[in-house]
Order: C-alpha cells, then sequence, then structure tokens
C-alpha cells in the first residue's frame, strides 16, 4: 500500500481470501485500505480458491469448497468473480482439476512449479490440459528466470525479481512464441510471495523505458494478460493439448510426511460431509434449523489446514501444533452436529422397531456399524445417502481359525510362522490371488536418506535395500462381534508396530488395522502385497474419478 502511492504505475495481484480473511480480522484499517484500492483499479485480487491448496491429497469435495469458498470472498468483499487459478507453488495437480474448475466459472490454470521436475522436462507453457472427463481448461506456465546464457534450463520460479536478466530470461524461457509474443513475469521478494521491494519497481520503470537486448515491461494484472492471451489462442489448430495429471517429479516424500496431518484432513473430511448429509435429513424430514454458519467455519478451518506446506508435512513446528488446535475445533464442531442430527434422527422412530441405519456413502452397501461396543453387519444393502430401520443384523461370525490358516466363506488365507501372508485363495474366482513365493502384508522399512529438503524427498535408489519386520512380540486371536481377527505385535528398534487383521464371512474384503508407534529416524515404514497380477497399468483412485499410471516405471 505505501509503494503504491510512491509509485502510480504499480498494479498489485494477490491470491488467498484466507489471507484476506486474516487481515480483515486483525488489521481492519489496512483492510479497508485494500478494499478502496480493488475498487481503484490498481489491486487484483484472483486465485479462486480459499488458499494455494495441495491438489492430490484433499478430497474432491474439498477442491470444490476451496473454490466455492474463494469466489464467494471475493464476490462478497470486492463484486470480483475470479476466473483465474492461481497456484504457483503446489506439488502437482490432479487431472480431476480441469472439470472441476471449469463447473466453478473459472477460466484459467497458472502455476509454475512442475518446471521443477527432476527427469522430465514438461514441453508447453501455453496449452489446453484435458482432464479424466475430457474437460479442457486454458493453462499458462510462468516462465520467470535469470538470464545466464543458457537457454536450456528447465527451472523457473515464482517469484522473480524486477531486473533486466529477470525480464530477459522469462521472455527467453517462454517456448511458445508462435502463439504469443508477451510473458508474465510474477516479481517480489522472497520465497513466500513476497511484495516486491522499492528496488523492484526502480529498475522495472527504468526498464519500461527501453533497455539494449531486453524486451519492453509493462505492470498488468494477470487477468487483462490471459485475456489477451485467450484471444490468440481461441481455435488456434497449434494449441497444443496435455492429457491427464501433471505430476511432479520432485518432492514425493510430501505424501508421506507428518503422517497426523493427513489422518486428521480425511477424517475431517468424511466427518463435515456426514454431518452436513445428517442435518440436512432432519431439516428435511424434522424441520430442524440446519446449522449452516458452525458448518461453513468448520469447512473454512479444513481449507486452511489444506494449503500446500501444511497438508503435505513441509512447514515448520508451530504449524502443526496450531494445525493440532485448529482440528480438536473442527471435530467438535462436525461431532457436535452429526451427534445431535443422529439423536434426533432416531428419536423420531420407534425404537422397538430396531436400530437405524445409515449409508452416507453414494453406493449401495452391505456394511458395518458398532452396536454395544462390538461390530454388527447389515443384512441387506442400505440404499445410497439413505438409511434404514432394522432389527436384522448379524452379531457373530463363522470365521473358521485353525492353527496358521483362515477360513471364511470368500477367502482361504494361510500364514508362515512368522504370520506373513503366503496365501490367499479366492474362491469365488477359483484362483490365488498372491504369486508364487510372494509374501502379502509384509512390513518393510527403508532407509531415508534423501539428497536434499529432509521432509520433502523420497528417493528412489532407497527401494534398493529394505528390512522385512518379521519379529513378533505376541500373536493373539481376538473376537468382535461380526468379524474375527489376529493380532500381531512387532518390535523393530525403538518402536512398536501393533496390527489386527480382520476377518468376515460374507464381505469380500479383508481388514488391517495398523497403530505404529514409531520412533526411529530416517527410516520408512511400507506395506507390500506380492500380488499375482500382471499388467502395465495400475488403476489409482483420484478425486471424482480415477486414472492409469504405468507400473514399470
Amino acid at each position: 500500500l505505501d509503494l503504491m502511492e510512491r509509485y502510480p504505475e504499480y498494479l498489485f495481484m494477490s491470491s488467498q481470501p484466507c489471507l484476506y480473511q486474516f487481515m480483515k480480522e486483525e488489521a481492519p484499517e489496512q483492510y479497508a485500505q485494500i478494499v478502496e484500492r480493488v475498487r481503484e483499479g490498481r489491486w487484483e485480487a484472483e486465485g479462486a480458491m480459499w488458499v494455494e491448496p495441495d491438489c492430490n491429497l484433499p478430497s474432491g469435495e474439498s477442491l470444490v469448497r476451496q473454490l466455492l469458498h474463494g469466489k464467494k470472498f471475493f464476490r462478497d468483499e470486492f463484486g470480483v468473480e475470479s476466473h483465474v487459478l492461481w497456484l504457483p507453488d503446489v506439488f502437482g495437480y490432479s487431472a480431476a482439476l480441469p472439470q472441476i474448475l471449469r463447473k466453478s466459472g473459472v477460466d484459467w490454470f497458472v502455476t509454475s512449479k512442475i518446471s521443477w521436475n527432476d527427469t522430465n522436462r514438461m514441453p508447453y507453457d501455453t496449452f489446453a490440459w484435458r482432464g479424466i472427463d475430457g474437460t479442457e481448461i486454458n493453462s499458462y506456465f510462468l516462465t520467470a528466470q535469470d538470464d545466464k546464457g543458457d537457454a536450456s534450463r528447465k527451472y523457473t520460479v515464482y517469484s522473480g525479481e524486477g531486473t533486466a536478466p529477470y525480464v530477459a530470461g522469462t521472455y527467453k524461457r517462454y517456448g511458445q512464441k508462435y502463439l504469443n509474443n508477451e510473458a508474465l513475469l510474477a516479481f517480489g521478494y522472497g520465497d513466500g510471495g513476497g511484495g516486491p521491494t522499492a528496488a523492484h519497481l526502480e529498475l522495472l520503470r527504468r526498464g519500461s523505458r527501453g533497455v539494449p537486448g531486453c524486451p519492453g515491461v509493462r505492470h498488468g494484472f494477470v487477468g487483462d494478460f490471459l485475456g489477451r492471451l485467450g484471444e490468440r489462442i481461441k481455435d488456434n489448430p497449434k494449441l497444443p493439448k496435455w492429457q491427464g495429471e501433471l505430476y511432479l517429479e520432485f518432492h514425493r516424500g510430501t505424501y508421506t510426511t507428518m503422517a497426523k496431518n493427513k489422518r486428521k484432513n480425511r477424517k475431517a473430511e468424511f466427518l463435515y460431509q456426514n454431518a452436513e448429509l445428517l442435518s440436512a435429513l432432519t431439516g428435511s424430514l424434522l424441520g430442524v434449523p440446519t446449522q449452516r454458519e458452525a458448518l461453513w467455519r468448520g469447512w473454512q478451518s479444513i481449507l486452511t489446514n489444506q494449503f500446500h506446506d501444511i497438508i503435505p508435512g513441509s512447514s515448520i513446528r508451530e504449524v502443526y501444533e496450531q494445525s493440532d488446535i485448529d482440528y480438536a475445533e473442527i471435530f467438535a464442531i462436525g461431532e457436535q452436529i452429526r451427534e445431535g442430527a443422529l439423536s434426533r434422527l432416531a428419536a423420531s422412530f420407534d425404537q422397538r422397531a430396531g436400530y437405524v441405519v445409515l449409508n452416507p456413502t453414494a453406493f449401495p452397501m452391505q456394511g458395518t456399524v458398532c452396536v454395544n461396543g462390538k461390530t454388527a453387519l447389515t443384512r441387506e444393502a442400505i440404499a445410497p445417502l439413505g438409511y434404514t430401520v432394522t432389527d436384522a443384523l448379524i452379531l457373530e461370525n463363522q470365521v473358521r481359525i485353525e492353527g496358521n490358516t483362515v477360513e471364511t466363506e470368500q477367502y482361504r488365507v494361510r500364514f508362515d510362522e512368522a504370520w506373513q501372508m503366503v496365501s490367499v485363495y479366492d474362491k469365488a474366482n477359483c484362483r490365488e490371488v498372491l504369486s508364487a513365493g510372494g509374501v502379502g502384508n509384509e512390513l518393510r522399512v527403508y532407509a531415508d536418506y534423501p539428497d536434499q529438503y529432509d521432509a520433502w524427498e523420497w528417493q528412489p535408489h532407497s527401494r534398493e535395500k529394505y528390512k522385512a519386520l518379521t519379529a513378533l512380540s505376541s500373536v493373539e486371536i481376538v473376537e468382535d462381534g461380526a468379524r474375527r481377527g489376529i493380532r500381531l505385535t512387532r518390535p523393530h528398534g525403538k518402536s512398536t508396530v501393533v496390527q489386527t487383521v480382520w476377518f468376515y464371512d460374507t464381505l469380500r474384503r479383508i481388514d488391517f488395522d495398523t497403530v505404529a508407534d514409531w520412533h526411529e529416524q530416517h527410516q520408512m515404514l511400507k506395506c507390500a502385497f506380492a500380488v499375482d497380477i500382471n499388467a502395465d497399468f495400475a488403476t489409482y483412485e483420484i478425486q471424482f474419478g480415477h486414472l492409469r499410471r504405468p507400473t514399470h516405471v
């Protein structure tokens, strides 16, 4: 704001409504000045999502709500309709995003992070990104790079500097000048989205007057730049297309670091979807007012904790201390709404008719419920997003465990002396699931010494050697109503892994409840199943769909 008074040509862009909300609460006088600058047309409020979130770990519902909360804030506070998803520093992008963005009124996707790939260089800077359903969205990659005379360098940054070498390097690095004769330089101080300094603005003011060997410079808004680019590529047959996910070949360790934070995120997502469903049901059936404000506030805290350096585990200690506080409040709000709605819904039925069983999933499902501390199984499938009242619950099991062999109606499973699976015979399909000589549910410990960024990376060479956890402290047969299991306790160093393998009579599934009390340094615990499947591709679930990835690279 101070620099805007000193440099009339200076235009500023800032994303993430979450940060605006913090400013509004903690510095209302400065926030009022921001509102005024937006009205003047000197401050661009853009970015579409509530924060710049990780795009692979959150659920599809969360990504939709990132857009819902983000776009609503910009509209309510500034009268601005956001059309650009601004995610310069996120660690990979789900192939579900193009459809989600288009359905949310977003026209452009902007990043720079894929240039950090450690193996393959992304071939395009301007392209149409096609998602899993065929939806396409215009995409632009920032190409900020300090010109050092080496045009082959792939690495670009999201916070360039306002110097002549950066201006020249950004344009030189842009690879599709046959489509467009402009390049976008996002400049600022520091690796944190920091705003420009007076030095940047002084240099760019001089650059706008012309520097030999350097492209012309002018201040502008992201939306205006992309609008001009959109006109140039419209119906252009030379515009390339990219099909599927934008996978970042870097920072792979962020899908394992700070596991408790990832677990709390997923549990919170499930909790709030269920709480909202139940609240809507009681509102529709019983006329109970929906707790919209509490649900909105809880969802907003979930979304904040999906920021791309929080949920991946790449933040500092203090962030996770605050995150624990946030999740405690998130769960308190969600559980109060869920349990209140469940109690009201159950009380509205004749208690003599049995139990009210709700299926919160989008599929008809025969599933398990907890009755008086024991697992019970429904006899019939419950309608999706529906409920039934029944007293026909299965409260016992006929699972047979003799020696090291487990027999159910669906499977025959054999364990070796270390209680690792050496055979899983599928009776329905008359085939062995595990490969000959292979082991299932093998707990493995790998050395974890990345070349750089200790909490961020997982090196391919780390998979070359591992230690299988075969030692046992105890083996126990456990009963739990409609299921029977084997509880295995395995020691390792200062750590203990307790795993219960659960079997059911009729359900085509085997559950693995694993609790790791982990105290090791630079070691990663993984679980392997040597299945008898020969396939070039594996199918992976993503938000609202799935995609295939090769198994041989």
